[in-house]
């Protein structure tokens, strides 16, 4: 006789669409030293560098619930330890860029201890001074600079690759593989025991507890994760300038306020979220960079705008009316019609 079964299944058709979509843009990006310009390339690298940014404040701000302004204390930091370490400690710089993390995880420990104790608004804040406490002390590093910054050596930028072009063409691959590593990574914990221990945290905090979840070290977990991959992002960000200074590195402006920005209009709490709001940044930066402050006015408009019309972003809004869901998290059932004899 007929009989309608069932499977579960943590995929959908529309992600393997996704996924074979996302698998041909990869390629042809990889190629894309061999057909863009520098100046592609250039704003191509700042693209994916700020979407990996937008991806680790969303999943710290949309899963975890801990709303930070004081990331750029880890983008910043990453950059010093970038100069520091080739120029002080004589490394390659793709030695110190691997290292970065590291040292970030690292810091990032004591100040979460510090931090934790603060809740909601005065947790913001407390970022925010934070960010602040690492300018003033990288601003007293004479060695590095002082308040008015340094430049890479010749020689460590040299070590990169002999050819301009060359050198180009790493900081393109360096940019995209940080973006590609940084949604690897949140997808791949967002799919694990913690990732569904950080989704019930941020449905229910207080129905999360009661089912034994540990909030605080889950939570603990998500900020030192996010702060030592921020620090090795902000390591390429400043490997691209060849340049830093303190209030370079630790700009709330740059660092913090575009990637809040480009997480609210996309959809925060989801991955695709990101993604689509650093697209959607970009356009508006190169198509209304030329008006001055209008442009910021513009950008804060379209924000208030999105927050009233879509306050789950746009990707928020695509997955309401459409269904669609590229990177699926959870476990679906399917039916399927097979004939069994009785």
């Amino acid at each position: 006789m007929n009989a309608t079964q069932s499977h579960v299944t943590r995929t959908t058709s529309t992600a393997r669409a996704a996924m074979l979509f996302g698998a041909i843009a990869t390629a042809i990006l990889i190629a894309a030293p061999w057909w863009a310009g520098r100046a592609d390339m250039r704003l191509m690298s700042e693209l994916f560098l700020y979407m990996a940014l937008a991806s680790l404040w969303n999943l710290m701000a949309g899963y975890a619930g801990l709303v930070s302004v004081g990331q750029q204390a880890y983008v910043g930091f990453g950059g010093y330890m970038l100069f520091a370490l080739t120029i002080f400690g004589g490394l390659h710089p793709m030695a110190a860029i691997a290292l970065t993390p590291v040292l970030g995880a690292l810091v990032s420990v004591p100040v979460a201890i510090l931090i934790f104790r603060l809740r909601g608004a005065y947790f913001a804040i407390g970022t925010w001074v934070i960010a602040e406490v690492f300018r003033l002390v990288f601003a007293q590093v004479l060695a590095l600079g002082g308040g008015s910054g340094s430049s890479l050596p010749v020689g460590i930028v040299r070590s990169l690759a002999d050819s301009r072009s060359g050198r180009e063409a790493l900081s393109y691959w360096l940019a995209l593989g940080a973006a590609l590593l940084v949604i690897a990574v949140i997808y791949l914990f967002l799919r694990s025991r913690k990732g569904l221990a950080l989704t019930a945290i941020r449905d229910n905090e207080l129905a999360a507890g009661s089912l034994g979840i540990d909030i605080w070290r889950t939570k603990f977990v998500v900020y030192v994760v996010v702060s030592a991959l921020t620090a090795m992002i902000g390591a390429l960000i400043f490997l691209q300038k060849l340049r830093i200074s303190p209030d370079a590195a630790f700009s709330v402006n740059d660092w913090t306020a575009f990637v809040i920005f480009i997480v609210v209009i996309g959809g925060i709490g989801t991955i695709e979220g990101p993604i689509i709001g650093t697209l959607v940044f970009f356009l508006l930066r190169e198509t209304l960079a030329d008006l001055g402050t209008i442009y910021l006015m513009v950008l804060g408009l379209v924000a208030i705008i999105v927050m009233l019309k879509a306050p789950k972003g746009l990707w928020g809004l695509v997955r309401e009316r459409f269904g669609l869901e590229l990177f699926p998290l959870g476990y679906r059932v399917e039916p399927a019609t097979g004939k069994k004899e009785d």
